[in-house]
């Protein structure tokens, strides 16, 4: 009953929502954000709501140009204001909540309107282009992460090699939100890559040969397959139950890691796949029944090579008929839908805790 309930709602709010590729993310125009709001060591003033909201400017690419970096530990989730969430009137209109820390379920967490090179996802030494679909490495190697990731179906992406000087390399491919930034991507159990030297493929640091190297000049592709299963999630995690954190006038949700936690729930995918392409034509299978989970378009660059990225729909070398896929650029209005769902499962399921909270504040 709850569930149909919340099916129907996410129709209507769907049937609102701008879902074409734009940054500005769930809907056309961004609502403000709470400038006031923040964790406990930055409490709300006590004159009241009316001159602490404000509304903060994002750039073109739709994130702030000071943010947190997610990190080993923690990570960072920028949030807005939820217009669908109970007692959002109340929360706008009431005194009563100075000095207190606001609700993560007032919020939820902004889904972009495009797949992009993540901002905020990456070790910080990484240079990301204004429009952010190119990166370039310094010394040793580090990665960035996409703004999105995939955990069902097939899916593609395509990264050209702008420059690789003498000695540079460049590990692409596919990574989990765990994945060490301060590594090449193929490090740990959360990744596999395709190396630049001698085209070696890698996952758990142990390299194997798989085809002849690339460089300066090539165009290469990444398509992964991942089979339905019995545990598949078909929604991402609501952070509405985190703490709301303050940085740059700016409100985040801060999420634990719990690494050892996924790696003991670690299980092959049976039926999965990645395959890599250069210049068009396809190396053959790289990996097959990977760990299942959630997967980004991931680079990680060995000094200062330069390396853009394509999400689609529109590929420079797209595959061959025999390869059925989407691009990675539809993943971003898919997301927001899976995100709507996730939170409104959320507030049903939790309603009458949400109406508790809201008079014991």
């Amino acid at each position: 009953m709850l569930i149909s309930q919340s099916v129907r709602i996410l129709m209507v709010i769907v049937m609102d929502l701008p879902l074409a590729g734009n940054v500005k993310g769930r809907q056309g125009k961004r609502r403000p954000a709470v400038t006031g709001a923040a964790d406990a060591s930055a409490p709300v003033g006590k004159k009241g709501r009316g001159n602490e909201i404000g509304t903060l400017k994002l750039p073109s690419h739709g994130y702030p140009t000071e943010h947190p970096f997610n990190k080993d530990g923690y990570r960072y989730i920028l949030a807005e204001p939820d217009p669908h969430a109970p007692f959002r009137q109340e929360f706008d209109e009431s005194n009563e909540w100075s000095g207190k820390p606001i609700p993560g379920w007032l919020y939820r967490s902004l889904c972009p309107g495009i797949v992009l090179l993540a901002l905020h996802d990456r070790a910080p030494q990484l240079k990301i282009s204004e429009d952010r679909l190119a990166v370039t490495g310094e010394k040793g190697y580090c990665m960035v992460r996409a703004t999105h990731g995939v955990s069902r179906g097939a899916w593609y992406w395509e990264a050209s090699v702008e420059e690789m000087p003498e000695g540079a390399a460049a590990r692409l491919g596919w990574g989990r939100r765990y994945a060490n930034l301060q590594a090449p991507l193929g490090y740990d159990k959360f990744g596999y890559s395709w190396r630049s030297r001698k085209g070696t493929r890698f996952h758990e640091s142990r390299g194997k040969h798989y085809s002849n190297g690339y460089g300066e000049g090539d165009t290469l592709g990444f398509l992964i397959v991942l089979p339905d299963s019995v545990t598949t999630k078909f929604t991402p995690n609501t952070y509405k139950d985190r703490p709301l954190v303050k940085f740059k006038s700016h409100l985040y949700y801060e999420d634990k890691d719990n690494i050892q936690e996924s790696l003991n729930n670690l299980k092959s995918l049976p039926g999965s796949k990645i395959y890599y392409f250069k210049n068009g034509e396809c190396q053959g299978e790289a990996f097959v029944d990977i760990y299942q989970g959630c997967y980004y378009p991931s680079v990680s660059l060995h000094k200062n090579v330069t390396v853009s990225v394509n999400f689609g729909p529109n590929f420079k070398f797209a595959p061959s008929g025999d390869y059925k896929y989407r691009p990675m650029s539809e993943k971003a209005e898919e997301a927001i839908c899976e995100q709507t769902m996730a939170d409104l499962l959320y507030l049903t399921e939790n309603e009458g805790k949400l109406r508790l909270d809201n008079f014991n504040l």
